[in-house]
């Protein structure tokens, strides 16, 4: 196990880290802005700083160099992440006194990987906790009436290949009073409408088991299930023409991650008003 300290500033970014670091068996801690960060690295000692680059006031590079001009803190490796791969943003980054340099939108799998030879030698290659189905140890804050189910029993299906994004979603949901169903991709979501009652569908785009796109043609396609509010949230198809398809094959919104918790709320609740 290894102390891991993330500063970052957007909270879907924060939660997704602090669950996968805590279910790979990880003490975390977490800062939200390059200030904080910096004090709490001096005071804790981390074993190793994952650090946003675009913060409000102390950015990454700011806290990078800090660290590096700080007796006590130049020996602890740091991560970047940056939103955008732009070219020199990786020679900026070590120049800065980052250790290396990770782009966002986060892959689990690559993010853990790309950890490892920075942990020290006992915690460098961790396994998954048995509690990884646990929430995220980070909570959001107090769920409004304004962010809840607009009424009881109301159910999301959230199709997504990735578990740690599929646990973060029902993190969300289900305090917020939804009934939350998980499919692992188009084919096993298509499986869960043939004998779960669904109210509201919350779909990835790219999914190694049939993609978002598929999945929502079938959906319109079937008279059983074509009324079903569909949304899709994606990381990954980002441009103006995957927006355009969604949409013309009938999606009730096009969200893009990171997104703020309770932006996706309220998209849910509006589209299930009344329901």
């Amino acid at each position: 196990m290894a102390r891991i300290l993330v500063i970052e500033d957007n909270l879907v970014n924060l939660e997704l880290m602090t669950y996968l670091l805590d279910a790979w068996g990880h003490e975390v801690l977490v800062a939200p802005d390059g200030e904080a960060g910096l004090a709490l690295a001096r005071r804790e000692r981390p074993d190793l700083v994952v650090c946003d680059i675009q913060m409000p006031g102390l950015d990454g590079y700011g806290v990078a160099r800090a660290m590096k001009a700080d007796p006590g803190l130049a020996a602890i490796p740091v991560m970047a992440l940056s939103a955008y791969a732009m070219v020199g943003d990786s020679d900026k980054s070590f120049q800065a006194g980052f250790d290396a340099h990770f782009t966002k939108p986060i892959d689990p799998a690559a993010f853990m990987e790309a950890l490892g030879p920075f942990l020290p030698e006992s915690a460098a290659a961790p396994q998954p906790a048995p509690a990884a189905a646990a929430a995220p140890s980070v909570s959001v804050q107090p769920i409004g009436a304004e962010f809840r189910a607009p009424g009881p029993g109301l159910t999301v299906l959230l199709a997504d290949d990735t578990a740690a994004n599929l646990e973060y979603k029902a993190s969300l949901l289900e305090p917020a009073g939804y009934r939350v169903l998980s499919a692992d991709g188009g084919e096993s979501a298509l499986a869960l409408l043939r004998r779960e009652h669904v109210d509201l569908i919350l779909s990835d785009v790219h999914m190694a088991d049939g993609d978002g796109f598929a999945l929502l043609a079938q959906v319109r396609a079937d008279a059983a299930t074509r009324a079903i509010p569909f949304v899709f949230l994606t990381a990954t198809a980002r441009d103006s023409v995957s927006r355009a398809r969604g949409l013309a094959l009938g999606a009730d919104a096009y969200l893009l991650r990171p997104i703020d918790p309770e932006l996706l709320l309220a998209e849910i609740r509006a589209r299930l008003r009344g329901r």
